[in-house]
């Protein structure tokens, strides 16, 4: 398997980006969320806010002696649209109620950011290139052969699918009559296996592929972490849009991250903290299992390694180890 970015060379610079602590997400709505009324939305945002308020000044204790002080700790907040599967509704009024609607809840968003931009990425404003970054990230999945393995399946690279351990179906015999069932089991299981299989992707009319969630997801979490670059270029500009400007008439139009506060702490950060409702749990546990089988850019992984160590903030070798979620009851 080819990787498109995990490796460096001398004649490629690594750019290196700006850190917060943390990132907060505070939201992440389909399309269908953002069109079927201002209730909904309102109802998630004004049980986000206190959690925000609660998160924040965690962090502001957790990373105050590494950086000189509470006042000192850099947190950033981003919301994640997903206009990818559905992009219906015209931003130029979806957009503004949307930001409305936070502000009134006393929750702050930092950065828009698009999930077709997890796919086709557009770096700024005035861009007009997109960088394929999830096909980018997909040549860089190293799935775990499992042992024993016949090599009737196709490898994920074909098949789009990613598991955590050894399929059932790979000890299945090819005659009905010699059942010789041996059931899923988890790679790195504790007792008892908990097994998932996920579609990262599948071929469609129209495009190449369509990805899915998970994966987009796995990107949009690489993104937050400023782990992904493009040939040695940071891929996250997240230039400043000005409340004063229309916002585009097309999502298409959309950078991949806009900063709405013109003042905001980086997007990228050394940890991410997601807080979202209990139906995207399903999706974070693909999220992690993605994230574990990507193989990074040594000089970028090295790079930030290096900055939480001179900033004294705690850091394994680990990606996955940076992200966390609080998944709001389903009441």
């Amino acid at each position: 398997m080819t990787s498109a970015y995990t490796e460096a060379t001398a004649s490629t610079r690594v750019e290196d980006v700006a850190l917060s602590h943390v990132s907060i997400e505070v939201g992440h709505f389909y399309m269908s969320d953002l069109l079927a009324g201002e209730e909904a939305i309102a109802a998630q945002f004004r049980r986000v806010a206190p959690l925000l308020t609660a998160f924040t000044e965690l962090a502001r204790q957790e990373f105050a002696e590494a950086a000189g002080g509470a006042s000192k700790v850099r947190v950033s907040t981003c919301l994640l649209l997903d206009d990818y599967f559905q992009n219906e509704g015209d931003p130029r009024e979806v957009v503004p109620e949307l930001l409305r609607i936070a502000a009134e809840c006393g929750v702050r968003i930092d950065y828009l950011a698009s999930e077709a931009g997890c796919d086709k990425h557009l770096r700024g404003l005035h861009d007009e290139v997109r960088v394929p970054l999830a096909q980018m990230v997909a040549d860089s999945i190293v799935a775990e052969p499992a042992p024993g393995s016949t090599g009737r399946r196709p490898p994920t690279a074909e098949s789009g699918w990613l598991c955590n351990g050894s399929r059932s179906s790979d000890h299945e015999p090819g005659h009905a009559m010699e059942v010789n069932y041996r059931p899923p089991v988890e790679f790195s299981a504790h007792n008892h296996s908990i097994f998932l299989d996920i579609e990262m992707w599948r071929a469609r009319e129209q495009r190449d592929v369509l990805w899915s969630c998970p994966f987009l997801a796995s990107v949009w979490q690489l993104l937050r972490l400023g782990m992904l670059r493009d040939e040695g270029k940071a891929v996250v500009r997240a230039d400043y849009w000005d409340p004063a400007q229309e916002w585009p008439a097309r999502w298409e139009q959309f950078p991949s991250v806009i900063r709405v506060q013109e003042h905001a702490a980086p997007f990228a950060a050394f940890r991410s903290l997601s807080l979202l409702p209990q139906r995207y749990l399903g999706i974070e546990h693909a999220v992690r299992t993605i994230v574990e089988h990507v193989a990074l850019d040594e000089v970028v992984v090295g790079m930030i390694t290096a900055r939480a160590r001179q900033q004294g903030v705690p850091m394994t070798e680990f990606v996955t180890d940076r992200l966390s979620h609080y998944f709001l009851s389903g009441v």
